[in-house]
């Protein structure tokens, strides 16, 4: 069966390690690439920009031969919706996973505040932070991210980038195909009957008794809905067609 190209978009403090098992259960009939944003996994030496993400982005798509579906959970939803303002013409169709609020100071405040803890530890939280990780993720989910290391120090970047950007805006530019995916418990549920409104041509998929690390806690059942949109006939189309030139 022929399928579109699959990207996928870690979120704060994590890593494409993230993706392992939600890859694996895609690979069998879709080419998938997981990608690392500025400050994050192999790229924790680079400052996290929304332009230096967007071109992160891009530069993945072209690695999937020009065309693909992007998807991103939380801040990876975040620089999904920017990417797929940005270059309509390479994203066939768009998930976001997590990311159904609007951003600025509100949503900033928290992870501000968690920096903070976490930075006055002598380790800068990273064992506090792996073993939170462990009680709310499977264990095999837990240990790559653990492995993939996680970038607490990039907090106040990535709150200063998302202060000033309008992920309404960002939807409301992109005509593509839309999945808004969340966990019935996920505190980032809040706005998305908005967002629902600000595409043209999305979708609301809210699964049960799942939080915000949805795509990490629940991999085969998301895996299955990533794969469903990418197998789609009009977004296959769109993907040999090079997406979108709205």
């Amino acid at each position: 069966m022929t399928t579109t190209p699959i990207l996928l978009i870690h979120g704060i403090r994590l890593s494409s390690a993230c993706w392992g098992q939600v890859s694996e259960e895609l690979a069998p009939g879709n080419p998938v690439l997981a990608i690392d944003l500025p400050g994050h996994g192999e790229r924790r030496d680079e400052r996290f920009t929304l332009p230096g993400a967007i071109e992160t982005v891009r530069a993945g798509i072209d690695r999937l031969g020009g065309s693909a579906l992007v998807v991103g959970h939380s801040l990876g939803g975040f620089t999904a919706m920017a990417a797929a303002a940005a270059h309509p013409d390479q994203v066939a169709g768009l998930v976001v996973a997590g990311a159904t609020l609007t951003s600025g100071r509100p949503l900033a405040t928290p992870f501000l505040l968690m920096h903070r803890l976490l930075s006055a530890r002598p380790d800068g939280g990273k064992a506090f932070s792996e073993r939170v990780f462990r009680r709310v993720l499977p264990p095999r989910v837990a240990a790559d991210i653990a492995r993939g290391g996680i970038a607490t120090e990039v907090i106040p970047e990535v709150a200063s980038a998302l202060t000033t950007f309008d992920p309404l805006a960002a939807l409301r530019a992109y005509p593509g195909p839309v999945r808004l995916i969340n966990g019935g418990h996920d505190h980032f549920r809040l706005g998305e009957q908005r967002f629902l409104r600000a595409s043209p041509d999305a979708r609301l998929l809210v699964v049960p008794r799942s939080g915000h690390y949805l795509p990490l806690t629940h991999a085969a059942l998301f895996a299955d809905l990533v794969a469903d949109f990418a197998a789609s006939r009009s977004l296959v189309r769109l993907a040999a067609a090079g997406g979108h030139t709205g």
